[in-house]
């Protein structure tokens, strides 16, 4: 990284923080604070939704699954959303707008009763700090992973880099609220579309001059092979010839991250969700100066969408084509502690040796197939070591002493690569789990599962950002940059939307109704400061492959709890006027109970169709309390708010041709559409 991308890097930062800070230097009261002011455009809020959306979680963890099996079938996250967010312009805006609220919790007290917006308040912040924690981390992964690989003298761990992520939201959100947020994803947003298509251009550029690269030959069974190219091939036929199986949008319906069936209910619950009733999505068209300009921007949000996948998805599973080595040894420290448990429950096996402190010859003589757990004393060492072999798994010193492990452990991978990545291995843990298993049964005892990863996918945004993009010239620094600014403002959503529902939702509702206009602002900067510190510790613990293989994966799953439960009344609150003001805390309750019921009885559901089966039993049990007790009278929606509310006649016609393109693309990346 030269003196022009540090440059480039650094006046981008400046630049979003301090237009942030002036555009928004006027705000005085919590209206001015948490929304802006309701005067938000059309292009701020098309803008705001996609910079607060489109974040590391995105960049990291959907490019580290399109470099998995999983490949374009990721994209379902963001072209469902296209069709999602044209229905939320037109069914769901105008009631929330008509409403007058600051907050989707608000709203449940506005329809059902105060315990249902309580309920929904706590929930979504306890989500929020996963979600602070997990977008920080992500960032911090990516920021360490580049440093590693290009020439930068101090390379931050991921704790050091969190730091520097959770304090550069902290700044202009605290400061500034909901208008800084939105000027700030102003920029932002348009940045991290132009530095995607940059890495997708240059990523395009390298696999045209290799003369071979890996791929899945089968996304059910995860089986990789190397393609050898000539000469004469063209860029696209490579790449075809190479993800052609990945160029899929329905996966098996066996499929443990998203397949086919999911596609028919499930996904549509967390799409319908997060951009109708996510605060921290749905406060940049509360803000909306009108109905008009939130369903103009929604709508341009939506078109937005739809190219995504072509800057973050593409990317990643050329990521695979061209460093799938790299991306293997980049599991060796996520693999390091687990395969030392191994060897703990097993010490007569011959495929994993414990060598303390290896000196550089047994280092560069070690012998592939076998792998060596290398006890380190510093992470210094630790990191000089990755990129030696895959069959060398450092640790440090005081880890490796520490380690315990059940008797009756399995270890096993949900990289279905796995096998392919480290073959013997794979043969001798499964003879070794089948004993144990049995020996659990005899004993009638607990199994505890220990988990292992074939390749570190979340690292193949890393991987292209250090070595696809040309030197000192600025582009990478524009990039690194463009990544920064999609974490720091899908952070600075969160913390935003936080500090909204805990300042209005609990604080003045629970604790403090006779608050002035200043308290309430300033008890939501101070929250801002503690939301942020709770990412930042929170942050480096997302790390444990124990916990996922995929950072995507952790943000999706967990909000399977809350997710179901605040759509079915949500939409019972707007369909069914007869409706209980109970079966708001009923509905939630529900959902949080069958979720977490289901994942413990029933673990092999994968968890959209989880949701789709809690969606139902929320529905019916609703239902069943307004057939035995319908409310006397409808509950009116009164207008409480002086902003226009005539719906635009020029968003409908785009939200047509947006809904028309989406299932174009589904049609052309179907297995029939790819065959042609």
């Amino acid at each position: 990284m030269g003196i022009i991308d540090a440059i480039v890097f650094v006046l981008f930062v400046l630049g979003v923080i301090g237009t942030g800070l002036w555009k928004s230097r006027n705000e005085k009261s919590q209206e001015d604070y948490f929304l802006a002011g309701r005067g938000l455009k059309w292009w701020l809020i098309g803008f705001s939704l996609i910079a607060a959306n489109i974040s590391s979680e995105q960049f990291v963890g959907m490019s580290g699954n399109a470099a998995s099996h999983v490949g374009l079938a990721i994209a379902s996250y963001e072209w469902m959303a296209a069709i999602v967010l044209a229905i939320v312009a037109f069914f769901f805006l105008p009631y929330f707008l008509k409403a007058g609220i600051y907050t989707m919790p608000e709203f449940l007290e506005y329809r059902y009763n105060q315990w249902a917006r309580l309920i929904m308040a706590v929930s979504m912040l306890l989500i929020y700090m996963l979600l602070l924690g997990a977008v920080t981390y992500s960032g911090a992964l990516t920021i360490n992973t580049m440093a590693g690989e290009m020439s930068i003298a101090w390379v931050p761990s991921v704790a050091s880099a969190s730091v520097f992520i959770g304090l550069i939201a902290m700044i202009y959100v605290a400061t500034g609220g909901l208008k800084a947020c939105a000027w700030a994803d102003l920029i932002q947003g348009g940045a991290l579309i132009i530095g995607g298509g940059i890495i997708m251009v240059y990523a395009f550029k390298m696999l045209g001059n290799v003369s071979e690269a890996a791929y899945i030959t089968d996304v059910e069974k995860g089986t990789i092979a190397v393609k050898t190219f000539t000469p004469d091939q063209s860029i696209m036929e490579r790449f075809l010839d190479l993800n052609r199986v990945r160029l899929n949008m329905f996966l098996p319906r066996n499929d443990a991250v998203l397949p086919w069936t999911a596609l028919l209910l499930g996904l549509w619950i967390p799409n319908f969700y997060y951009w109708g009733l996510n605060q921290y999505i749905t406060q940049r068209t509360l803000g909306s100066a009108s109905l008009a300009e939130g369903q103009k921007g929604i709508i341009f949000s939506a078109f937005m969408k739809l190219l995504i996948p072509f800057v973050i998805v593409v990317p990643g599973m050329i990521a695979f084509n061209l460093f799938s080595s790299e991306l293997k040894c980049k599991a060796v420290s996520d693999n390091g502690l687990v395969i030392a448990k191994y060897k703990m429950a097993n010490p007569e096996s011959s495929l994993v040796q414990v060598v303390d402190s290896p000196s550089r010859d047994t280092l560069e003589t070690w012998k592939d197939g076998v792998f060596m757990i290398a006890i380190c004393p510093n992470q210094d060492t630790i990191t000089k070591l990755h990129n030696k072999s895959p069959y060398i798994l450092p640790v440090t010193k005081d880890s490796y002493e520490n380690l315990k492990i059940a008797q009756y452990t399995v270890f096993t991978s949900d990289d279905k690569s796995w096998d392919e990545a480290f073959p013997s291995l794979a043969i001798e843990l499964q003879r070794y789990n089948e004993a144990t298993r049995k020996a659990a049964i005899d004993n009638h005892a607990a199994v505890s599962i220990e988990k292992l990863i074939g390749y570190k996918y979340d690292a193949a945004l890393g991987q292209l950002l250090s070595k696809v993009l040309p030197e000192n010239i600025g582009l990478a620094g524009f990039v690194l940059a463009a990544l920064l600014g999609a974490v720091v403002s899908s952070l600075a959503a969160m913390l935003n939307a936080a500090s909204t529902i805990f300042t209005m939702d609990i604080y003045t509702r629970y604790i403090n109704k006779q608050a002035s206009k200043k308290t309430i602002v300033t008890l939501g900067r101070v929250s801002v400061l503690l939301f942020s510190l709770i990412g930042i510790s929170i942050a480096p613990l997302l790390g444990n492959p124990k916990i996922s293989h995929s950072i995507f994966m952790i943000i999706q799953e967990s909000q399977g709890f809350i997710a179901p439960g605040i759509l079915a009344i949500f939409v019972i609150g707007l369909l069914v006027p007869r409706a209980p003001r109970c079966s708001g805390v009923i509905g939630l309750l529900t959902s949080i109970v069958s979720y977490g019921l289901l994942k413990v009885a029933v673990p092999q559901l994968q968890f959209v169709n989880r949701m789709a089966v809690c969606f139902t039993i929320c529905l019916a049990a609703i239902g069943m309390i307004t057939m035995i007790k319908p409310l006397p009278t409808f509950i009116p929606f009164r207008k409480n708010t002086n902003i226009e509310l005539k719906s635009s006649k020029s968003a409908i016609v785009a939200a047509f041709f947006v809904v028309l393109l989406t299932i174009m693309l589904y049609v052309i990346f179907s297995p029939a559409g790819i065959a042609r």
